[in-house]
C-alpha cells in the first residue's frame, strides 16, 4: 500500500522545484528536478499502487480510452496546487504515468530568456512560425508566451488546438478559443480545417504531428493567417528536413516553394543546467526569413542554412553555437554542456579560450 496519494506526490514535486512526476511499477515515485530524475521517497510502488494512483484521477471516459488505446494524454487541475499535463500508458501490461506541472501564470518571453527577435515574431500578422526542440526543452511554454503576448497587444481572433490543454489563457484584447483534441475535436487536422472557417487571425497548434496537419498549417500561413506551432527537432536544418520528409517526393518541390514564401521563423530551443545549480537556462538557434534563406529553402540546399544563419545577425539570427558561447562566456553554463549541444566544438573551444586569455584567466599561448 502506497504511503501517499497522488496529490501529496504532486505537492512534493512543486515544493522541490520539480517539473515532472513519474509513477512506475517496481520503482519509487520519481521527480525531475532541474532536469535530473530524483526519487521523492524511499518507498517502492508495486503495479497495483501505480494503477490505483493513476486511475483514481481519470474520468470514466478517460479510463475506457486508456484501456482501449493503451495510452492517454490528459490534464488534471488540482485545487490549491495547479494544473498538470498527464500521459498514462501500459508498460509490460502495467499502467504507468507522467505528470508535468503547468505554472498558473504564463511567463513573459523575456523571462524565458528570449530576446527581441522572438518578440518581433509575435508581432507578425501572417506566415508560419515554428518553435522546436527536444522533449522538455520548453517549446510549449514559449508557444503559450507568444500567444499571450499577441492576445495582450492587439485585438484578434485566436484559435488554439491542443492535446491536452495546458496553460489556460485569458482573452486580453483578443478572443481566444482553446480546443482540446479528443474532447472538442477529433484531430489536429480537422480542427485546423475548421479554424479556417472560423474567421481566425491566429492559429496556434501545439504540435505538427502528421502530414495533413502540416499541409493545412502551411496552406493557412499562405492565405493570410499567422500559424504558430512546434516540432520535435533540435536545429533549423533538421526542422526543414523533418517537414520535407513528411511529404511524398513528388510534392516536395511545391512544398519548398510554399515554405520559402510563408515561413517567418524557426526558434530551436535547449534547456541546459545552470552552472550555479539554480535551475536551467535557455540556449537557442534562431532562423528568420531573408532572401538568401528563402532561396535555399526553395532550392532545398539545406546544408547552406547554418552558414546563412551565422551571418544573419542583422536579421535577428544566431546559431546554437553563438548562443552557447554567450552563455559560456557569461558563466551561465559549464564548458562540457556547451560542447555536448554545439554544432562545432572547435568553434566553442577556440573562442572560449580566446575569451579566457582576454580576461587573464589563462596566459596567452598556454594550453589549459
Amino acid at each position: 500500500m502506497h504511503a501517499y496519494d497522488l496529490i501529496e506526490y504532486l505537492a512534493m514535486v512543486i515544493e522541490r522545484g520539480g517539473s515532472d512526476l513519474h509513477l512506475s511499477a517496481n520503482a519509487p515515485p520519481m521527480a525531475r528536478i532541474h532536469g535530473v530524475l530524483q526519487p521523492l521517497t524511499d518507498e517502492i510502488l508495486d503495479q497495483n499502487d501505480s494503477r490505483e494512483l493513476i486511475l483514481n484521477v481519470l474520468k470514466e471516459s478517460q479510463r475506457a480510452k486508456l484501456e482501449h488505446e493503451w495510452e492517454l494524454d490528459f490534464a488534471v487541475q488540482v485545487e490549491n496546487l495547479g494544473r498538470f499535463r498527464g500521459n498514462a500508458c501500459y508498460v509490460l501490461g502495467r499502467i504507468e504515468a507522467n505528470f508535468r506541472y503547468i505554472p498558473d501564470t504564463i511567463p513573459e518571453l523575456v523571462d524565458l530568456g528570449h530576446g527581441a527577435t522572438v518578440e518581433r515574431l509575435a508581432t507578425l500578422r501572417d506566415g508560419l512560425i515554428l518553435i522546436t526542440g527536444t522533449t522538455g526543452s520548453g517549446k510549449t511554454t514559449t508557444l503559450c508566451s507568444m500567444t499571450q503576448a499577441i492576445a495582450r497587444s492587439r485585438s484578434t481572433n485566436i484559435i488554439s488546438i491542443e492535446d491536452p490543454i495546458e496553460f489556460v489563457f485569458e482573452h486580453g484584447r483578443s478572443l481566444i478559443r482553446q480546443r482540446q483534441v479528443g474532447s472538442d475535436t477529433n484531430s489536429f487536422a480537422s480542427a485546423m480545417k475548421s479554424a479556417l472557417r472560423q474567421d481566425a487571425d491566429v492559429i496556434v497548434v501545439s504540435e505538427l504531428r502528421d502530414l495533413e496537419t502540416m499541409r493545412t498549417a502551411i496552406q493557412a500561413a499562405e492565405t493570410g493567417h499567422l500559424v504558430i506551432s512546434t516540432l520535435h527537432t533540435s536545429e533549423a536544418t533538421g526542422t526543414l528536413t523533418r517537414i520535407f520528409d513528411a511529404f511524398p517526393e513528388e510534392q516536395q518541390d511545391y512544398v519548398a516553394a510554399q515554405l520559402s514564401s510563408c515561413l517567418r521563423g524557426v526558434v530551436c530551443q535547449h534547456l541546459l543546467p545552470r552552472k550555479d545549480g539554480l535551475g536551467r537556462v535557455l540556449a537557442t538557434e534562431i532562423m528568420t526569413m531573408n532572401h538568401g534563406i528563402g532561396r535555399c529553402i526553395r532550392d532545398r540546399r539545406f546544408s547552406m542554412l547554418a552558414g546563412l544563419i551565422q551571418i544573419g545577425a542583422k536579421d535577428g539570427m544566431h546559431t546554437i553555437d553563438d548562443s552557447l558561447l554567450h552563455l559560456l562566456i557569461h558563466d551561465f553554463i559549464e564548458e562540457d554542456h556547451a560542447l555536448a549541444h554545439c554544432r562545432d566544438q572547435d568553434f566553442i573551444r577556440s573562442n572560449y579560450r580566446k575569451h579566457l586569455e582576454e580576461i587573464g584567466a589563462i596566459p596567452k599561448g598556454r594550453k589549459r
